[in-house]
């Protein structure tokens, strides 16, 4: 996915094909949540910023490593879906073979629920980068907070999806446990990234 080309990516996106899907757009989504906030990062450096250097500095970093880990994310939630449609595929003409594609499909499932739950830790981690520039950044860009917030959110909202439809097929009580705490934190992350756009659009509005 990293070397594909935009439209490329959204052809496949749009094609009759398992993956990619909803849990790679959520990836993607915090991507450009991720370098939105870096842009501003960007912007936000000089003489005229200087008394918040440090703060601006850790933000860009931050959201530098955030980009990369949401595009691998991307990548994995695709390879990851893949193998739940490999595992459902298995044979199963003796009990034999019934216990290791349920084996299978309990295993795989799991693993395309953890990816999407990663995205939301992201999101999370994007969202409060996006509060902590909201003050300090270039007010000529601020707009691009905004949007940074709200592709956050989206993130977020659209991993949760992906995690609960494998939920679904998980009996596991650990593993269930372990996914639903994942996306508990999702409707705060969604009003923490709403105050964000409004706080901006208040700004704009002066």
């Amino acid at each position: 996915m990293r070397l594909e080309s935009l439209e490329t990516f959204l052809n496949s996106l749009a094609a009759r094909v398992p993956a990619p899907g909803g849990g790679a757009s959520a990836g993607v989504h915090a991507a450009q949540a991720a370098a939105l906030i870096g842009m501003v990062a960007r912007y936000s450096d000089g003489e005229k910023y200087a008394q918040h250097a440090s703060a601006v500095n850790a933000v860009r970093e931050a959201s530098d490593e955030l980009r990369e880990h949401a595009l691998t994310l991307a990548g994995e939630d695709a390879s990851a879906f893949g193998a739940v449609g490999k595992a459902y595929g298995l044979p199963r003409s003796s009990d034999e073979e019934k216990a290791a594609r349920s084996h299978a499909i309990a295993g795989a499932l799991v693993e395309a629920g953890r990816v999407p739950a990663k995205v939301v830790a992201v999101a999370e981690q994007v969202v409060g980068l996006a509060e902590q520039l909201l003050p300090i950044g270039n007010r000529n860009v601020i707009s691009d907070v905004a949007a940074a917030a709200d592709a956050a959110r989206a993130a977020a909202t659209t991993a949760r999806v992906n995690v609960e439809v494998n939920l679904a097929g998980i009996t596991g009580a650990a593993d269930r446990s372990e996914l639903t705490a994942a996306i508990a934190g999702v409707d705060d992350i969604a009003a923490r990234a709403d105050k964000v756009t409004a706080a901006v659009r208040e700004v704009i509005a002066r």
